[in-house]
């Protein structure tokens, strides 16, 4: 009888890939979606739950994103302070106004593992208003699809 051997994935011999994705006139959900598996790892042969295998994502454009529905006035972002009364909330026309790049990255950590697992993962991901980013040396591939 063999035994079926598991192979375990070191972080050590985990090469991350810098990937960057143009979000002028793509779905904020949607685009969320498609960033939080490539920030985990699943799109590779060597994914584990329980590890931070996953790849960096340089997000251009983020002032650019696109909403459905009602939701620029219906969607809240909620803040507390700490003391009684020290709830404050937000509209998503209100952050995709000052801070675009919050909205993005909200929606992504949604997504994501929660605890310093999900914490991890959402430190790779870098959101930029415009279209420059500092991110130029690491070469970042465009992201298709």
């Amino acid at each position: 009888m063999a035994l079926q051997k598991t192979y375990v994935t070191k972080p050590l011999e985990e090469v991350r890939a810098w990937w960057i994705v143009d979000a002028k006139g793509q779905n904020l959900g949607r685009l969320a979606s498609r960033i939080a598996p490539i920030l985990r790892g699943k799109h590779k042969p060597t994914f584990t739950p329980n590890q931070d295998i996953g790849d960096f994502i340089v997000v251009i454009n983020a002032d650019q994103i696109v909403v459905t529905g009602n939701k620029l006035d219906e969607k809240l972002y909620y803040r507390y302070s700490g003391y009684p009364g020290g709830l404050s909330e937000t509209k998503l026309r209100n952050v995709l106004g000052k801070f675009p790049e919050r909205a993005l990255t909200a929606a992504v950590k949604g997504m994501l593992p929660d605890g310093a697992l999900g914490r991890a993962m959402l430190k790779k991901l870098k959101v930029y208003a415009g279209s420059e980013h500092p991110h130029a040396a690491q070469k970042p591939q465009v992201l298709e699809g």
